[in-house]
């Protein structure tokens, strides 16, 4: 089957371009949300994050002090950094006192060290057990790491941020397919709405070609109602 061209097209292969959400049903969607997934989701669609970066997160990866959160080794193996939004600061002071007992409690029960990449698990292997290095998001229960067979914390499952998402969608009362990375989408065409220059969503979403992020462009123009049907001018 041919695919259509030009500015269709980009709307045609968007990732997820059929569940379009406004700002008020993302609002919706997220004043619902609970738990350390709904604090993730939050982190989603404020900083324009990836499912598996969001998961990826360390300790260390969020400045609460400067505002800030670096995402490490995003697609393409680059690093970036965004702003957090001012309202997640408190819930993520709160979250990572909660996370930090987690983290006491691992130490003191002399388990294994959270996963390092391998550079660093080379150079230095007693990172694994500090407090900088622990997930932001950790698992809470514990498992076999199969790279190595050790029996470790790993970061959580990607699984919770769905059923969270699955829940929270039915209590707003949301007709709409809801998935993790429709909260990026969001973002981003958000951001165009408010009338956010291309580039600098490019650099906040870390895409590597600007046209991947021209697609929300088309999408904003949707929600805007500046494409229109030719059915409505006959």
């Amino acid at each position: 089957m041919s695919r259509p061209t030009g500015c269709l097209a980009a709307v045609y292969l968007a990732p997820a371009s059929g569940a379009r959400f406004t700002q008020a049903e993302v609002a919706e969607l997220l004043k619902v949300v609970k738990g350390d997934a709904g604090i993730l989701c939050k982190l989603l669609y404020g900083c324009g994050l990836r499912v598996a970066e969001g998961l990826a997160l360390r300790v260390k990866d969020v400045d609460l002090n400067g505002g800030t959160l670096t995402v490490r080794g995003g697609k393409g193996d680059k690093d970036r950094i965004v702003t957090l939004p001012k309202v997640l600061l408190q819930p993520l002071a709160e979250h990572r006192s909660r996370i930090e007992q987690i983290h006491k409690q691992d130490r003191a029960a002399g388990l294994a060290g959270v996963y390092l990449p391998n550079a660093l698990a080379v150079k230095h292997p007693a990172a694994s057990e500090s407090w900088e290095w622990f997930w932001l998001f950790p698992s809470p229960s514990l498992s076999v790491d199969p790279r190595s067979g050790i029996q470790r914390r790993h970061h959580a499952n990607d699984i919770n941020i769905s059923r969270e998402l699955a829940r929270a969608a039915k209590m707003a009362a949301l007709t709409k397919r809801v998935t993790a990375h429709v909260l990026r989408h969001s973002f981003a065409t958000h951001l165009i709405l408010r009338g956010v220059d291309i580039r600098s969503i490019q650099q906040l979403l870390g895409h590597v070609d600007v046209r991947t992020t021209e697609i929300y462009t088309a999408l904003a123009k949707a929600m805007r109602g500046e494409i229109t049907s030719p059915l409505d001018d006959l």
